[in-house]
């Protein structure tokens, strides 16, 4: 299946998002989006509705033997999110897991300082914050990210995304605020539904994060 309507990239599914917050009278306090894809959407979005932009940073936690299958996703604060049908579908114990939760909460930890330099972790206390990245698929990291967001004194979380399987939306939704502007029943990766989905690299992606 070719999509109907694709993004022409990253920026352009930015500033489309940025209409449907808009279109919904979400006036974020601050941006935060998720390393590395979501940046350039986050520099879209902030500069739209004239919000700062952070990072939230979560690592996914791979399947042993096969580390691109996640089987759960933690953040660089440690807070962790277990897919339980992954975990007992590759037979992964609760030491192999609890390893690799503490490796990965730490590569985010080391992200995320990375990306800030010398600047401080932003004050989220009773803001609206608006997440943002350029697409869901299996959605661990996404998952991992807002359970860290919950554990805030945040006001109002919202995540923004330009396209997902419709059933991973519909999950995230059960317990979240979410904006989707695609939810495509022939959905295969996110990358099907952009002209341009180059990878981007970490120094290209800091860069979104200057004033």
């Amino acid at each position: 299946m070719v999509p109907s309507q694709r993004f022409k990239d990253r920026t352009d599914a930015g500033e489309q998002l940025a209409d449907a917050l808009r279109e919904r009278e979400i006036d974020a306090d601050i941006v935060l989006a998720i390393p590395r894809g979501g940046l350039p959407l986050g520099r879209a979005v902030a500069d739209a509705l004239d919000a700062p932009l952070d990072i939230v940073v979560a690592k996914k936690i791979g399947a042993p033997g096969n580390p691109e299958y996640a089987i759960g996703a933690v953040a660089s604060d440690g807070s962790v999110w277990r897919n339980e049908e992954a975990i007992r579908g590759t037979g992964a114990d609760e030491e192999y897991f609890e390893r690799q939760r503490e490796e990965e909460a730490e590569n985010a930890r080391q992200k995320a300082e990375r990306y800030r330099g010398d600047r401080s972790a932003p004050d989220l206390a009773d803001k609206t914050l608006v997440v943002v990245d350029d697409g869901v698929a299996t959605g661990s990291t996404v998952r991992a990210c807002l359970k860290r967001l919950n554990a805030t004194d945040a006001d109002r979380i919202v995540l923004a995304v330009p396209v997902g399987p419709p059933g991973r939306i519909t999950e995230l939704e059960e317990s979240n605020e979410v904006v989707c502007l695609q939810t495509p029943s022939g959905f295969r990766s996110v990358g099907q539904f952009y002209e341009r989905f180059d990878q981007v690299s970490d120094e290209e992606a800091m860069t979104y994060l200057e004033d």
